[in-house]
C-alpha cells in the first residue's frame, strides 16, 4: 500500500510538470522532463520500474524539487 501511494504521489507531481512546462517551457526546475518522464514510466511501464529507482528519486531528487517550487511559488 505505501509502495502504491509512494508512486501514485510521484505520478501526481509528473503530471503537475507535464502541465506546467506546457504553459512555461523554459521553466528554472532542475529535470522537469525527466519528472514528467518517470510518471510514465510508472503510467505505462510497470514491469519495467524498480523500488530502487523509485527509492533514488525520493531520496535523491525530492528535496532539490521541493526546494525549487518553494522558490518559484515566492516569485
Amino acid at each position: 500500500m505505501l509502495q502504491d501511494a509512494v508512486e501514485r504521489n510521484i505520478e501526481i507531481i509528473g503530471e503537475a510538470m507535464r502541465k506546467l512546462l506546457l504553459i512555461e517551457p523554459n521553466i528554472l526546475i532542475s529535470n522537469s522532463r525527466r519528472i514528467v518522464d518517470a510518471r510514465n514510466k510508472i503510467i505505462h511501464g510497470y514491469d519495467e520500474i524498480e523500488n530502487t529507482q523509485i527509492w533514488g528519486i525520493i531520496i535523491n531528487h525530492l528535496p532539490t524539487l521541493k526546494k525549487e517550487v518553494e522558490k518559484f511559488l515566492e516569485e
